[in-house]
């Protein structure tokens, strides 16, 4: 061969191996065959490329047969025409083949296969060589002994058995994910060390580094030790705030809003909730929270946070149409610095077919421990298929709000007068009143794990038309559970239950404070509020509340992976005491969007009580 035709074939092989296996030439190209057939069970002969060069067959389980087709130099080159590479180079590559697929299979955990060479020269002229390899892989090799040695900040904080660098070095070893009899590929070893140094630095080692590590095959008892040793650096402690983009907001707010102490570790935890509650806020537009890694000067880092913030007053007009109340217009303003003090005024007025209202809410921004002060108000002209119900109400309090948890503490004062077909009744009442809301899911947008439980809590003293005053109590309890079960299925299940106590049965009340059913998050197949005890044929509100839920929901297709489908069964009802509640049912189908904002829902339901089906639409999760 002339040094030029080296040179090519050179180049060539170059090129394919950068191409990680890839096809060197377009399937149908004169003078090139098509790409070798998809990899068949294991076990089984298959005309691995066939070529003008030579033939290789491979022999071997269906993924260790991908992995050598992808990656053997011989396969590489064996996609040439034989005129293009000199007899000596096949040579090379044919005696150098078995042991580049034993290091090929090493990467899998196959520690001593067995590897068969055979070489038939073509039957016929022009026919290309053919090459068999024959791979027996045996028993991939398993882990026997896991060492994890720690230097730096986090030994000595756990020596000193600090609690945090304690539960630090616990988690390091116990979420490693290659233990002791776990099977060893060379893959999984080097994700395995990405998200171990991942976690120490999510924990606060934000410049930990692995000092060095290695894995000790014994091919003879199929074995292998992992020896690791991490050097974690210092613990960053937070010392402050780096503030850039703030005009008119207050800074105090911003470092409210940190929730935190100095000396605290900053982990990424405490960074994500943090520019979770900026954003939370409804005070900027864009958010960045960043560690200062300086190690110089770790014991008091700081957080580096760049804003850009909202208008100051913004206008929004809107209008729709709801299955609930029909077509609706409405406009909203918010003011987020009321007359130059640090508080936030929303008020929201909609007019519609059925429901006309107005709500406004001052509040002040988020002092150190995240409460804020409130003073609300409302006015609201709902009509349902049984009665009007106009309501006023004032309320002032104070909420809180973590990442976990909500709380609100308010007093109250609301007003309500009911006219039915043939009755008109009015009720006011003073009430005190808490709410709280714990969740522990995988997304507050789009949960598929965990559990969220919803508390009301209220006592107070009410009076009504034609009735004496008397004190009341007031419960409520709502919790969701989701949970993956397998295969693209995804469950939900829901349970609500709601309770009043009055000192005396004549007692009128708010309908606000009594109970109704039917709906969206209630029992689909029937409308809004419209299940609950009847007098003279027409629905109020009642004293007990009982509705039970449950879906099944999965993808519809892999092309659409946020589209999904949907069935569900519902039952429940409000009535004036648990033992004349009856419950009613509703099922039916539904499609789910998993949007960027959070779910769509669309339901047909059917009800068997009325015999009719029911069109539902919603938007985001309930809590």
């Amino acid at each position: 061969m002339t040094l030029m035709r080296r040179a090519v074939a050179s180049a060539l092989l170059l090129w394919s191996g950068l191409m990680g296996g890839c096809a060197l030439w377009p399937a149908g190209m004169p003078g090139r065959a098509a790409p070798a057939d998809a990899p068949t069970a294991a076990g089984r002969p298959d005309a691995g490329p066939r070529m003008l060069g030579v033939r290789i067959e491979i022999e071997a389980p269906a993924d260790l047969k991908a992995l050598l087709e992808r990656h053997l130099d011989l396969v590489r080159l064996g996609r040439m025409a034989r005129d293009e590479v000199e007899d000596s180079e096949w040579s090379r590559l044919i005696d150098a083949a078995p042991a580049q697929v034993r290091q090929l299979l090493l990467t899998e955990g196959y520690v001593a296969p067995q590897v068969m060479l055979q070489r038939e020269p073509g039957r016929s002229a022009g026919q290309p060589d053919v090459v068999r390899l024959q791979v027996d892989p045996g028993q991939r090799a398993r882990i026997s002994r896991l060492t994890i040695e720690v230097e730096g900040a986090l030994q000595t904080g756990a020596d000193a058995d600090q609690e945090h660098a304690r539960m630090t070095l616990d988690q390091l070893r116990s979420r490693w994910a290659l233990q002791p009899g776990a099977a060893f590929r060379n893959p999984l070893w080097t994700d395995a060390k990405a998200a171990a140094l991942a976690r120490l630095r999510a924990a606060g080692y934000a410049t930990a580094v692995w000092n060095g590590s290695g894995a000790q095959i014994d091919p003879q008892t199929n074995q292998v030790r992992l020896f690791l040793v991490v050097d974690s650096g210092p613990l960053f402690r937070y010392g402050g705030l780096v503030i850039d983009g703030l005009t008119m907001q207050d800074e105090s707010t911003v470092k409210n809003l940190a929730a935190t102490s100095a000396g605290a570790p900053i982990t990424e935890t405490l960074l994500l909730d943090f520019q979770d509650r900026l954003q939370k806020s409804g005070l900027f537009e864009s958010i960045s929270v960043t560690l200062d890694a300086d190690p110089a000067r770790a014991d008091a880092a700081r957080i580096q946070v760049r804003l850009a913030e909202a208008p100051l007053q913004v206008y929004t007009y809107g209008l729709g149409f709801s299955a609930t109340t029909g077509a609706r217009a409405s406009v909203e303003h918010v003011y987020r610095r009321v007359f130059g003090f640090a508080a936030t005024a929303r008020n929201k007025a909609e007019w519609g077919q059925k429901r006309q209202a107005w709500n406004g809410e001052l509040s002040t921004h988020p002092d150190p421990r995240l409460y804020r002060y409130l003073l609300g108000g409302s006015v609201e002209r709902l009509a349902s298929e049984s009665d009007t119900v106009l309501s006023q109400r004032v309320r002032l309090g104070r909420s809180q709000d973590k990442q976990r948890t909500e709380r609100f503490f308010f007093a109250e004062v609301e007003r309500s007068q009911r006219q039915a077909v043939a009755t008109s009744e009015q009720a006011v009442a003073v009430s005190g009143n808490f709410h709280a809301v714990w969740r522990d899911v995988d997304s507050l947008l789009l949960p598929t794990r965990g559990a969220t439980l919803a508390l009301q809590l209220g006592t107070g003293r009410a009076n009504g038309t034609n009735s004496d005053a008397g004190y009341f109590g007031r419960s409520y309890a709502r919790l969701t559970g989701y949970l993956p079960l397998g295969r693209a299925i995804y469950g939900q299940a829901r349970v609500e239950a709601g309770l009043v106590s009055l000192s005396s049965a004549d007692t009128v009340l708010p309908q606000s404070q009594l109970f109704r059913a039917g709906g969206d998050d209630s029992v689909r197949g029937y409308g809004p509020r419209s299940l609950g005890p009847r007098v003279n044929g027409v629905v109020g509100g009642g004293k007990a509340l009982l509705t039970a839920s449950v879906e099944l929901a999965t993808p519809i297709s892999q092309r659409l992976p946020s589209l999904w489908g949907a069935v569900f069964a519902d039952a429940g009802n409000a009535a004036n005491d648990f033992k004349g509640l009856k419950p009613l049912i509703g099922a039916g189908v539904g499609l789910r969007w998993r949007s960027p904002v959070g779910p769509l829902r669309l339901d047909l339901a059917w009800a068997p009580e009325t015999r009719q089906t029911r069109l539902h639409f919603s938007v985001g999760v309930t809590f």
